[in-house]
């Protein structure tokens, strides 16, 4: 088990905000640390989102906890009623659960102290608002994420095994278990790699050069993924339909001999984009005409079952797919490298 980065800075936030707190006299520091845990949030744009919203549900919590003080009283069906329209309240500005929790602590902790002086009140609702900020300081100075060098190191480890279960398709050399979990492994990355592309895509950037470039970066980023699906996607038709027909021998080996082509192709721009390749040098992609071969072996089969053609069709189609969306990716690199002057410098 590893201990990231999040995990450590959730941990410093709490510390630093019952520093502050303690610094400062605040009646309850306690109220500062559990506000920081709601806030460290996996990127600087969430984090300061985070905080626009927290301050703005937080106040506005606090404006209705004083106003059921002021008019009505604190007793424990007033504070469970006013919970209830603070909650929605929150679902009607669109806030997400964790801002919605500490809004509601904001409440209770107002409204608990009824019948102390209204500065216990405001010392509290000052706990909060420094929590949030400790949360978001540390969010920005310790350790700021690092999606994009996150997302190209995924990128590549989810490559390597997308390339062993393809290879390994038609031939169904590996075990069954040994197959279930690799692939379970595979669908993991892919959820992780959409996960790390929204956040480098949320980061901003306030220059108007570096913006164009990392939109254009984006673009790469995006073909990379497309990729990757269509390579699972054919995985799945393999696995759905190959089996279920008997297929003719020279099919066989040329489907084999495709998928292992574009495994190349694959690997050989991932090669180029870290910069691996000499100068000059291209991907070797597959002819063209490979996978129009493989629809005219299937038209061409003596028997007349429409079932077996059709499964047999849907696999050619997926690897037609799959092809046409790794030669988009090269274009997409070329352009990408031809405008840098230094191409090793991108695949950081």
């Amino acid at each position: 088990m590893t201990i990231g980065a999040r995990v450590l800075k959730t941990g410093l936030a709490v510390a630093v905000a019952l520093w502050v707190g303690t610094l400062v006299n605040l009646g309850s520091p306690i109220i500062a640390a559990i506000a920081a845990i709601f806030t460290i949030q996996p990127s600087i744009y969430r984090s300061w989102k985070q905080v626009l919203e927290q301050v703005q549900s937080n106040l506005l919590g606090a404006a209705v906890a004083i106003a059921a003080l002021w008019s009505v009283g604190s007793n424990p069906i007033i504070v469970g009623i006013v919970c209830i329209c603070v909650i929605l309240l929150c679902i009607r500005l669109k806030a997400d659960e964790a801002i919605v929790g500490l809004t509601l602590v904001t409440v209770v902790v107002i409204m608990e102290a009824h019948g102390q002086s209204w500065l216990i009140a405001l010392d509290r609702l000052a706990a909060i608002l420094t929590g949030i900020v400790a949360a978001f300081v540390v969010n920005v100075t310790v350790a700021p994420p690092r999606h994009r060098s996150r997302f190209v190191s995924y990128i590549q480890e989810t490559e390597t095994l997308l390339s062993r279960l393809l290879r390994t398709a038609i031939s169904n050399e590996l075990k069954e278990n040994v197959y279930r979990e690799e692939y379970g492994r595979l669908r993991t990355k892919l959820r992780k790699l959409d996960e790390y592309y929204e956040l480098f895509a949320e980061e901003r950037v306030w220059r108007k050069q570096a913006r164009l470039q990392r939109v254009r970066l984006l673009v790469v980023y995006q073909g990379m993924l497309s990729a990757l699906e269509k390579g699972v996607s054919l995985i799945d038709a393999v696995e759905e339909h190959y089996f279920s027909v008997s297929t003719a021998q020279a099919w066989n080996r040329l489907i084999d001999r495709q998928i292992e082509s574009l495994c190349g192709y694959q690997e050989q721009l991932m090669w180029k984009w870290q910069g691996k390749m000499k100068p000059g040098s291209h991907a070797a992609a597959p002819p063209p005409e490979a996978s129009m071969l493989l629809s005219e072996l299937i038209l061409d089969r003596e028997e007349n079952d429409p079932t077996s053609r059709a499964r047999l069709l849907v696999i050619t189609s997926a690897v037609f797919t799959y092809e046409e969306r790794l030669r988009r990716l090269d274009k997409l690199m070329e352009q990408w490298l031809q405008r840098e002057d230094k191409p090793e410098a991108i695949a950081s």
